[in-house]
C-alpha cells in the first residue's frame, strides 16, 4: 500500500532527460546567470583551480546548485581503481567513461528537479568525440562549456600543493597545460584566473556564463 499524502519518502521526481539549449534573455535585459538554472562544465587542467571555483561558485548561487566532480566520482571505485598515473591503459579508460557517464546521468536528474549543475573535468581539445562530444552527449546540448586556463607556471605551483594520486608530476602538468592551449580559438569562453583568487575567478565566470546565455558558444 502506497504512502499516505502526509508521509515522507514517497516524492515523485522527474525523470532526467537532455539539456536544452537555454531560451535567449527578453529583448528589455540580459539574462541573469546567479537566477538561472544551469548546466555548466568548467574545463581546465590539472591545477587550474576547477574544483575549487566550482565548488564555490556552487555554494554562492541564489539557487540550487549541485558541484559534479569528475574525479569525485572516478575515486568511488575503491577496489580495482585503475590510476592513470601507473600507466593509462584499458582500465583506466574504461573508468574514466563511465564516471563521465555517472556524471551525466546525475546532471540530468538534478536538472529536470529544478537544480542546477556544474561539472569539472580535463577535457582536451584534440579529443573531441570522448571529450567535449562526450559531454554533450551525456548531458545535452545546452550544456554550457568554460575553459579555465591560467598560466603554466601557477598550475605547476598550484599542483605542488596537491597530494595523492591527484598529484601529477611537472612533465605530465606541463603536457596537458600544452594540450589544453588548443581551446584558443575553438570559439569557447576562456577564463585566465592567473591572478585571481577564487572568488573573483566565480565572478567573472558568472559574467563569462552571462554572455553564454545571450549567444550559446558553438560547439
Amino acid at each position: 500500500m502506497p504512502p499516505g499524502p502526509d508521509t515522507t519518502g514517497h516524492v515523485q521526481l522527474p525523470p532526467g532527460g537532455p539539456v536544452a539549449v537555454p531560451s535567449p534573455p527578453p529583448a528589455t535585459g540580459s539574462a541573469d546567470p546567479a537566477a538561472t538554472t544551469l548546466a555548466v562544465l568548467l574545463i581546465g587542467p590539472a591545477g587550474a583551480g576547477k574544483t575549487s571555483v566550482a565548488r564555490y561558485w556552487a555554494e554562492q548561487r541564489r539557487v540550487p546548485t549541485a558541484h559534479i566532480s569528475l574525479d569525485d566520482v572516478r575515486e568511488w571505485v575503491r577496489a580495482g581503481f585503475a590510476d592513470p598515473q601507473s600507466g593509462w591503459n584499458d582500465h583506466s579508460e574504461a573508468q574514466y567513461r563511465l564516471a563521465r557517464r555517472t556524471c551525466g546521468f546525475a546532471a540530468r536528474n538534478f536538472l529536470a528537479n529544478g537544480i542546477s549543475c556544474i561539472l569539472d573535468d580535463a577535457v582536451f581539445p584534440d579529443r573531441p568525440v570522448v571529450g567535449l562530444g562526450g559531454w554533450k552527449r551525456h548531458v545535452g546540448p545546452g550544456l554550457l562549456p568554460v575553459v579555465l586556463l591560467p598560466g603554466l607556471e601557477i598550475v605547476l605551483e598550484r599542483n605542488a600543493e596537491r597530494s595523492g594520486n591527484r598529484r601529477l608530476t611537472d612533465e605530465e602538468v606541463a603536457r596537458i597545460h600544452g594540450r589544453m592551449a588548443g581551446w584558443y580559438g575553438s570559439g569557447l569562453p576562456i577564463i585566465d584566473n592567473s591572478h585571481m583568487d577564487v572568488a573573483e575567478t566565480a565572478h567573472v565566470l558568472d559574467e563569462v556564463l552571462a554572455g553564454s546565455l545571450a549567444s550559446p558558444p558553438k560547439w
